[in-house]
Formats: C-alpha cells, structure tokens, sequence
C-alpha cells in the first residue's frame, strides 16, 4: 500500500506540471514493480481520473479562453475511450508495450521541433475535425493505460500552434473525458482494480496540486526541456522492461 501512495503523490506531481493523465510514468513503474500491463493500465485510468478532474480545476483560469476547444475534442475522446474494454480484449500485452513506445519515440520528435511559445494565431479547425482527433486519441490512449496528453500536445503545439503550457492544461481538460470513458468501459466489463486504483488516485491529488504550483512558475523554455527529459526517460524505461 506503502509503494502504491508513493506511485500515486509522485504521478499526481508529474501529471499536475506536465498536463498529462499520469499514465505514461504510472504504467512503467507498475510493470516494473511486477503488475501485468493490462492490470497496470486498469490502475492508472481510475488515477487520471483523479488528476485530471482536480488538475483541470486548478487550471481553469489559465485555459479559460480554450475551453470550446477543449470540450469538443474531449467528447471526441470519450467516444473513442468507449472502445477501450474492446481493444483490451483483441490484444496482447506485448502489443500494448510496443504501441506505447512507438507513440512516445513519435510524441518527443513533434515536441523536439515545435517552438516552446508560438508566435502565430492558434490554428482554429472543424468541429468534426476536432472531434475525429480525440476520438482517435481516445481509442488509442485508454488501450495504452494514459490519458492522451502525450499524443494531444504535440498536435496543439505542433499544427494548431497553443504554446506549450496551454497546450498541457488544455490535454490535461482532455484527459477527464477519455478517463472517465476508459474507467466506465473497464468497470462495465469488470475488468477494473477498484482498491489499487483508489489509493493511487487519491493520492495523487497531492501531488497535483504541487505539480500545477511548480508549472505557473517554470518558463516556457524550461518547461518544454523537462517534457523532453519526462518522455525520454519514459521511453528508455519501457524499452528496458519490453526487450532487456
């Protein structure tokens, strides 16, 4: 119980001043400590559901104005999350490790190459557009275990151009639908660990609230350095559990 709190106050920091759902770092630390990957994905959508809806809360003055934005692409990623019970049952966890480290060798790439601060307007898109995004975000992010905000940022960064720190609290906005889609369609299904999920997500909240702190005071130069080192760091641990 001890180990799960502490997973729980540290993804609940990185979620908070990233603007992800936390699954990208949980998900790692729980395989490794001998959780099986679809028992470590169960955990960690019931934690973002935690961290994103308190996560979102504190945030809701600094994305304010993109928050139209925000719910379409969000209801997009409910939609798609829906699917996640289905996709668990097709396929293997060997699959789910090797489409985990394609999508973040792909996300720190985008990031790498797109400006910390945009100095053009933010690209406005469809309605349909934006939907079909978090839909397809939503199906492949609940099947991995996380949020979505590793595929969403460099999107909004990259070809909507949101500076970066928007970008983050607006994925993490995101991150409520497809969670809540993710958990009702695993508890559906009961494929759900109810008490390690609980632990981890209450306590992230902690964590959160420290994290977002932290994010208002980092400038946007530094932050974008520290998501490249998070997502390196990641992908260097996945590859170590999936093929050493």
């Amino acid at each position: 119980m001890t180990e799960l709190i502490l997973f729980g106050i540290l993804t609940g920091f990185i979620s908070g001043f990233f603007g992800v759902g936390g699954g990208m770092v949980l998900v790692p630390m729980l395989v490794m400590t001998g959780y099986l990957m679809k028992e470590a994905i169960a955990i960690s959508i019931m934690q973002m559901v935690f961290s994103s809806v308190y996560g979102s809360f504190l945030n809701s003055k600094k994305i304010k104005s993109v928050f139209k934005d925000g719910i379409i692409i969000g209801m997009g990623g409910f939609v798609g999350g829906l699917q996640n019970s289905f996709i668990l049952s097709i396929v293997s966890n060997e699959f789910l490790q090797y489409l985990f480290i394609l999508i973040i060798i792909l996300s720190i790439v985008k990031i790498f190459i797109s400006p910390a601060e945009s100095k053009e307007e933010i690209k406005r898109h469809s309605k349909l557009t934006l939907f079909i995004i978090g839909f397809f975000i939503g199906i492949i992010a609940m099947s991995i275990g996380v949020g979505g905000s590793i595929m969403l940022v460099p999107i909004l960064v990259g070809f909507m151009h949101y500076d970066i720190k928007t970008a983050t609290g607006l994925s993490l906005f995101f991150v409520i639908f497809s969670s809540v889609a993710g958990f009702s369609s695993l508890a559906i299904n009961d494929q759900m660990l109810f008490n390690e999920g609980f632990i981890v997500g209450a306590a992230s909240l902690i964590g959160v609230y420290f994290g977002i702190k932290m994010k208002n005071v980092t400038s946007s130069g530094s932050y974008k350095q520290f998501i490249l080192i998070l997502n390196i760091t990641i992908l260097g641990t996945m590859i170590y559990k999936t093929f050493l």
